[in-house]
């Protein structure tokens, strides 16, 4: 493995880099939103919106994200929208993301015991009311850790928008390895660069899962 080579075209690296953290961040704020949305119509008392909210996590759980991914972005050109590449992969991340956040959600949230909202009531509280300031806060710190493990997998999965055409970590590489040979070498420092980033996070889960056990 010759790294001197990969050294060289280091800076081109870097740009995938901050490409993929880009394209992480919004993802993530996407994903979120939508698991949110997707969650609390699922525990809510209105069918429609439970069924609909039901049918897309069973949908975007059921197929790989490579399939959504050329979806968004072929598809919308074919509906005659061009979308930015960029734009694409958010989309793409987020809508198959956010169908496993919404279940994280869920969960969370039917983990608050029974006795929150009924208390909420006797305080003349309204439902929304109820939601919002008791039940979301603690649903909050139930999820926290097995939230910020799928963010992991996220900034992961990031790596299969190359197919669309997205200069992210793994394209630029790719670009260096047509230019220069050493695919070991480059592979490698790809490895280590998404290690850099997601160790830290994996740290943290486990700090999280640490202090939420029992003593």
């Amino acid at each position: 493995m010759n790294f001197i080579v990969v050294l060289a075209s280091f800076p081109q690296l870097l740009e995938g880099l901050l490409i993929t953290l880009a394209l992480s961040a919004a993802s993530i704020v996407g994903s979120t939103l939508l698991g949110l949305l997707a969650a609390t119509l699922r525990v809510s008392r209105v069918p429609i919106g439970s069924q609909i909210a039901r049918i897309y996590v069973e949908v975007f759980r059921g197929s790989p994200l490579l399939i959504t991914l050329l979806f968004v972005y072929f598809g919308s050109a074919y509906a005659g929208y061009h979308m930015n590449i960029f734009a694409a992969a958010v989309v793409g991340i987020s809508v198959y993301q956010g169908a496993y956040i919404a279940e994280i959600i869920r969960a969370g949230i039917e983990s608050v015991p029974p006795g929150q909202w009924e208390a909420s009531k006797i305080l003349g509280l309204s439902n929304s009311q109820t939601f919002v300031s008791v039940v979301l806060p603690q649903t909050g710190k139930i999820v926290l850790p097995p939230l910020i493990g799928q963010y992991i997998a996220l900034i992961k999965d990031t790596s299969i928008a190359f197919v669309i055409g997205l200069a992210e970590l793994v394209r630029q590489g790719q670009a260096i390895i047509d230019r220069v040979g050493q695919p070991l070498a480059v592979y490698v420092t790809i490895a280590a660069l998404y290690f850099i980033i997601c160790y830290p996070l994996s740290r943290w889960v486990r700090g999280l899962e640490k202090r939420s056990q029992p003593a």
